[in-house]
């Protein structure tokens, strides 16, 4: 992976530490859409624009968010190529499940970026959520751009819907921090690791944990109880991608996620939620991380499967609660 330095590509950028660990860098435009109409940011229907890649996860939270919250006549998407070359993310309108750059006619995503700071100093990253008013990046942080699509866009958005409710927040944000290192970022921890002893002990760390929320799982409908919140789609974006890369590709071999029975009904359940197929695309996924990732996979090699149907009955309905009223099929 390539990034800027004072507003120069092409530095090689390192992934992980001395130890082996890999280290996910900080990202760096934190500012916030906001309900207030005297915010520098305010919510606007047709203002923002959201540039995500079908195959990243943290990408994946926002464009759920967005899908469940009904705002896809209030925020337009651009999609990148899902194979990042030594340029970075790039536009290819030309092929599936690709688009231009719709908000300002870029050729690479990293163009936004110096445009919003010709001094930038870093990866280029997606989610990007783009002001097309003042030309800038308000945020590349797929945690805050989930909330702030859940809050601050609230009054455009389907009101039957809100993945932040109230009564439910504390757990939310603790959900939210419990599952990201050992899961979310977890997989990415074995994946990169450069040492034996860093790859085991994201191993140890990762299957830990999808023990404990499967056997969690087994007797409730969702993270936080009966009710679908954000940190149901943060761990949806992991689980959907277990099977077909993560196991395979990242060595997180241990066990499939198909192999745990709560889990994989839950996922199922996920999957079949009213816009969340549409945004799923494993073609996108599996090139991007077969053929990205050469120090791993240094033939380019695409593996073919495991093609799980998502569609598949689940049994979540046993349980107490249920997708709240428009998201139900």
């Amino acid at each position: 992976m390539y990034q800027f330095v004072d507003g120069e590509w092409g530095d090689p950028a390192e992934l992980t530490d001395e130890s082996g660990d890999f280290e996910r860098e900080p990202t760096t435009f934190r500012s916030r859409v906001s309900a207030d109409a005297t915010a520098e940011f305010p919510a606007e229907s047709g203002r923002y624009h959201l540039y995500v890649s079908l195959a990243c996860p943290w990408a994946h939270r926002t464009l759920i968010t967005r899908a469940l919250r009904g705002l896809a006549d209030v925020i337009d998407v651009s999609v990148v190529d899902p194979y990042r070359d030594e340029n970075g993310w790039q536009f290819t309108p030309e092929k599936a499940g690709c688009t231009p750059d719709t908000a300002t006619g870029a050729s690479y995503l990293r163009e936004l970026y110096v445009a919003a700071d010709p001094n930038y100093t870093g990866r280029v990253t997606v989610p990007v959520l783009w002001d097309t008013k003042t030309e800038t990046i308000v945020n590349n942080e797929s945690a805050e751009i989930m909330r702030m699509f859940d809050t601050a866009f609230a009054e455009f958005g389907r009101s039957s819907v809100t993945l932040f409710p109230e009564g439910y927040r504390e757990e939310i944000d603790r959900l939210i921090d419990a599952i990201y290192e050992p899961i979310n970022n977890g997989v990415y921890r074995a994946g990169f690791a450069t040492t034996q002893s860093a790859y085991e002990s994201a191993v140890d760390e990762l299957f830990d944990a999808l023990d404990q929320y499967n056997e969690l799982l087994s007797t409730q409908r969702y993270l936080a109880g009966d009710r679908l919140t954000e940190a149901d789609v943060a761990m949806f974006t992991t689980l959907v991608r277990f099977d077909d890369v993560y196991h395979t590709h990242f060595f997180c071999n241990r066990r499939k996620i198909s192999e745990y029975d709560a889990l994989w009904n839950y996922c199922k359940e996920l999957y079949q939620l009213p816009g969340v197929a549409q945004t799923v695309n494993l073609e996108h996924i599996r090139e991007h991380y077969y053929r990205t990732h050469t120090d791993i996979n240094p033939k380019g090699i695409v593996a073919v499967g495991p093609n799980h149907d998502f569609e598949a009955p689940h049994d979540r309905d046993r349980l107490a609660g249920g997708p709240p009223p428009g998201l139900t099929r």
